[in-house]
């Protein structure tokens, strides 16, 4: 979707400026968060796609006022609420008040803590044989969906090369709405500054993403 979320390219927000040695967590209940979203993702509750749609849709002054595990904590709540999984009333309480419904694959005890902090393989078998081919030249197509994509607004309607086949994975732009893994082959795309900036870029400059297969059009 179009948000704030989506900054790369955009003007006035300042070089990223990287702490030095920075510590995994600044606070520990940014740790418990992090708990949290995993242990929901493994047990089948809410997947990765649709937690990071949910941070994308926090209103823009509230993404932009709030650190990196707030947007989480904030999103995740938002998630349970919207899908029944806990009650405003719980929220405020700091408590469950009544018996929800179960999840996919229950409760945890210690022994699956390694399991659910390992990330699974988003890989999957192909559908159909890969639509374009190392070195093709391709535009990415000019989209404005309202739900989650992992197409940037910057890339969109650009022209670059096929650099790397990264084989088949699960469609996050359909996961995100629960519509199961609708497995899309996923490319490394290089473009060149000017080619997403214009005359004005350096000259050097490359870019890389990586697109999924309905990303992308072959050059007419």
């Amino acid at each position: 979707m179009n948000g704030v979320h989506d900054m790369g390219g955009m003007d006035g927000f300042g070089k990223v400026e990287p702490e030095p040695n920075e510590p995994t967590f600044h606070h520990e209940w940014e740790g418990r968060v992090m708990a949290m979203v995993r242990a929901i993702g493994a047990n089948g509750g809410i997947n990765i796609d649709m937690q990071r749609f949910s941070r994308e849709s926090l209103p823009p002054v509230v993404y932009l006022e709030s650190s990196y595990y707030k947007k989480w904590f904030l999103a995740l709540q938002r998630s349970m609420l919207e899908r029944g999984m806990v009650g405003k009333d719980e929220i405020e309480a700091g408590r469950s008040l009544r018996q929800n419904p179960p999840l996919k694959r229950g409760t945890f005890s210690m022994s699956d803590v390694q399991r659910i902090m390992t990330r699974g393989s988003f890989r999957r078998d192909p559908p159909a044989p890969a639509a374009f081919a190392l070195g093709e030249r391709v535009r990415t197509k000019n989209i404005n969906p309202v739900t989650h994509t992992r197409l940037p607004r910057y890339a969109r309607g650009h022209t670059g090369t096929i650099e790397r086949i990264n084989g088949c994975h699960v469609f996050p732009d359909t996961s995100a709405r629960g519509e199961g893994d609708n497995p899309r082959w996923l490319y490394t795309v290089v473009f060149s500054g000017r080619d997403l900036w214009g005359d004005d870029a350096d000259p050097m400059l490359k870019v890389s993403i990586e697109a999924f297969e309905p990303y992308l059009e072959k050059l007419r």
